[in-house]
């Protein structure tokens, strides 16, 4: 695959990315949807017209079919550079977005949970999987886990700079704690000799000095599903969102539940509640809360009289 060159325009694009603080996976992002637009045209992107940029948008969207999420970040990454890094001013509305189609997230229920984990082959991989789904972490904030972020004094893993760039909390439950434990004491048997220090990964990789790779976590992760017969599209993503719904099917406050996840947004958690059976059929109708306010008027009653002056 041809490399993206290093050219003014990128590597100003790039600094204006950096200057706004933007995230790593971001800036790539936003370099590979430009490349595809300058490769498209074997042009430079500062030399395309506004009707060009709406053509490939269209060309994404009819002849390669991207889904409607992929036009969005490109229309988002256009935006950035021609906007910011161009300065060229735009009317509103010059590249819409896609309108994105709600689906609700595939969910394991907790049968399928404990197959799943039944079928995850080392302990290496299973203490991780095992901390996207006791912790409701995202794929990345597992991988990039370090020995200083585990609390067990509190019971609390901290999450550095996770989506967004924000800094969280999340649970550390008692049988989490014991499989990182012996997930610890597979890797330092007793008597040997080993440093450690605050800042090395829960989860090291197999170079040293970096920690698990994403994709492999996320090929385990579908080795174990197929191994367990589950027919259902599980990522590490897929454990958190079940994480999500069975605390709320237990009976977890919406919003302890959004602190945990980290999301800016009570709608984005409040998604769970539509594919969770058990708490939806906890509510109770309007309709069959009437007639159970004793207070209510009797339209038969007659009214008294007013008291005659």
């Amino acid at each position: 695959m041809m490399a993206p060159r290093i050219t003014p325009l990128r590597q100003r694009m790039i600094e204006d990315m950096q200057l706004r603080n933007l995230s790593a996976a971001t800036q790539r992002s936003y370099v590979h949807y430009i490349f595809g637009l300058a490769k498209f045209y074997f042009v430079s992107p500062d030399l395309l017209s506004l009707e060009e940029i709406r053509e490939y948008q269209l060309y994404m969207i009819n002849e390669r079919q991207y889904s409607a999420e992929s036009v969005n970040h490109f229309v988002i990454a256009a935006k950035f550079l021609y906007n910011v890094t161009l300065e060229m001013p735009w009317p509103d509305n010059a590249l819409p977005r896609c309108r994105v189609p709600f689906r609700l997230p595939v969910i394991l229920s907790a049968i399928e949970v404990e197959e799943f984990f039944q079928h995850v082959l080392t302990i290496r991989y299973r203490a991780a999987l095992m901390t996207a789904y006791g912790a409701g972490l995202r794929v990345s904030e597992v991988v990039t886990l370090q020995i200083r972020d585990i609390d067990s004094k509190r019971m609390l893993i901290r999450i550095r700079q996770g989506k967004g760039k924000k800094d969280r909390y999340a649970m550390l439950s008692p049988r989490l704690l014991e499989v990182l434990r012996c997930w610890w004491r597979s890797q330092h048997p007793a008597g040997q000799p080993y440093s450690v220090s605050p800042e090395d990964w829960v989860f090291p990789g197999w170079r040293k000095g970096h920690h698990m790779n994403t994709e492999s976590l996320q090929t385990a992760c579908r080795e174990a599903a197929r191994a367990a017969g589950i027919s259902k599209r599980v990522t590490v993503h897929t454990l958190r969102h079940s994480f999500a719904t069975h605390m709320l099917e237990n009976g977890t406050d919406i919003r302890i539940i959004q602190a945990l996840l980290g999301h800016s947004r009570i709608d984005t958690t409040a998604r769970y509640a539509a594919v969770s059976p058990n708490a939806i059929a906890r509510v109770r109708s309007p309709l069959d809360r009437l007639g159970e306010n004793p207070a209510r008027p009797n339209p038969k009653a007659k009214t008294p009289a007013p008291a005659k002056r």
